[in-house]
């Protein structure tokens, strides 16, 4: 049988206005925002409708289960669980995350339509604030439950508008008061498939419109905080002016130049300036740097030189992920099981990422993206491509829980 493909339209149609910006075509999907609740909300309406139990963990995130997890453990045989996120990036595309929820989803009622009855339970998780849009830390709601991200510090984490993600969490229901590692959350899970839109061309490049992960880049966020002085742009004399803009100007082409000599990528793609007026000289610069690549000395290398560049401030860190590698068995098999599909590492961090250095089996299905753009309205898959990556889920999640006797 085959996905249902006005089924997973529906879907799909049910959360493509959430958070929509109608001048750009992009979204803005923060964690614990209305657009988030909205988002949740969703989520557990199609739990109940097919009779899954909605657990939140103690970072937020929404696992539904299709069967007892609890149990299962006990016995020695967690669960199969698969899934993504929600939020977005600012003036995000629609497909990243969002995907990979609306895919499990349509790829439990394709195994309901055949009849099939795992022997091991099924999960669809929702994973919160993975993009760390409004926060700043990336996965954040796998890094609290696994340990990576300290609860005190995921905590007192604030937004540009000054308020905590305590705070916001309180606002929206979840009491900040439980957020920390979740190991009982973690033990539920035998393995984790995250399926997700490529966010490049190698699927475009090879022709074919399902491929599997190998493994992720080393990447993280650096904060750079530059000072000048506050003067009128009209009368202070350049030689005497103390402009952070022209340090921020050298970091940003040192950036590019240091990364295309090391084989990496480096971006600095969010600034804040003080005071931030049209005839004022600014006081004040703070700037996010990206950087990624192959292998972490390079990309360490890139940080610092931007922050030689930058008149030798401190490059303050606020995320690091080292080089994550997908389980090679995991791969392997099911690279196998979809019929020799590609294998493609990837420059993009991911939940799954977090779950892989904690030590639980995961793998990655990424979906064709026809223009290889993402984080930007222009992020697409094509129906079709995305009802292929659902028959795969269902294939993969069918394989590894394995069908009742």
């Amino acid at each position: 049988m085959a996905p249902d493909a006005e089924a997973f339209d529906g879907l799909w149609a049910a959360i493509e206005p959430v958070g929509r910006d109608g001048r750009t075509g992009g979204y803005r999907r923060f964690a614990w925002t209305g657009e988030d609740a909205t988002l949740r909300e969703w989520f557990a309406g199609e739990a109940a409708a097919r009779r899954l139990d909605l657990v939140v963990d103690r970072a937020g995130n929404q696992w539904a289960w299709w069967g007892d997890p609890d149990s299962a453990a006990s016995a020695g045989r967690p669960g199969v669980v698969v899934g993504s996120h929600l939020d977005s990036v600012p003036d995000g595309g629609a497909y990243d995350g969002p995907l990979g929820v609306v895919s499990a989803f349509a790829a439990l009622d394709l195994l309901h339509a055949r009849g099939f009855e795992p022997a091991r339970p099924i999960g669809v998780v929702n994973f919160a604030d993975e993009e760390g849009a409004r926060f700043g830390v990336a996965c954040a709601g796998s890094r609290i439950i696994t340990g990576a991200l300290d609860a005190d510090r995921a905590r007192g984490l604030r937004d540009a508008g000054g308020t905590t993600m305590a705070e916001a969490m309180s606002r929206a229901g979840h009491d900040p008061a439980r957020v920390g590692p979740d190991p009982e959350a973690l033990r539920r899970v035998g393995a984790f498939v995250e399926l997700h839109v490529e966010q490049g061309r190698g699927l475009v490049d090879l022709g074919r419109p399902v491929a599997v992960g190998s493994s992720i880049w080393p990447h993280g966020r650096w904060r750079l905080d530059l000072t000048g002085e506050a003067n009128h742009a009209g009368t202070t004399r350049l030689e005497d002016r103390r402009d952070p803009m022209l340090t921020l100007a050298s970091a940003i082409t040192t950036a590019r130049r240091a990364a295309a000599a090391r084989g990496c990528v480096a971006t600095i793609g969010k600034v804040h300036v003080e005071p931030n007026g049209v005839n004022a000289i600014p006081s004040a610069v703070r700037a996010w740097l990206d950087a990624r690549g192959p292998y972490e000395p390079d990309v360490r290398a890139v940080v610092g030189e931007v922050a030689g560049a930058a008149g030798g401030v401190e490059a303050v860190e606020e995320s690091f992920t080292p080089e994550t590698i997908f389980s090679v068995e995991l791969r392997d098999r099911l690279a196998a099981l979809l019929g020799g599909a590609p294998v493609l590492g990837t420059g993009a961090g991911h939940d799954a990422g977090i779950l892989a250095a904690a030590g639980i089996p995961t793998a990655m299905l990424f979906v064709r993206n026809p223009t290889g753009v993402s984080h930007s309205p222009a992020e697409h898959a094509s129906r079709d491509d995305c009802l292929a990556g659902v028959a795969a889920l269902a294939r993969v999640v069918e394989d590894l829980t394995g069908r009742v006797a």
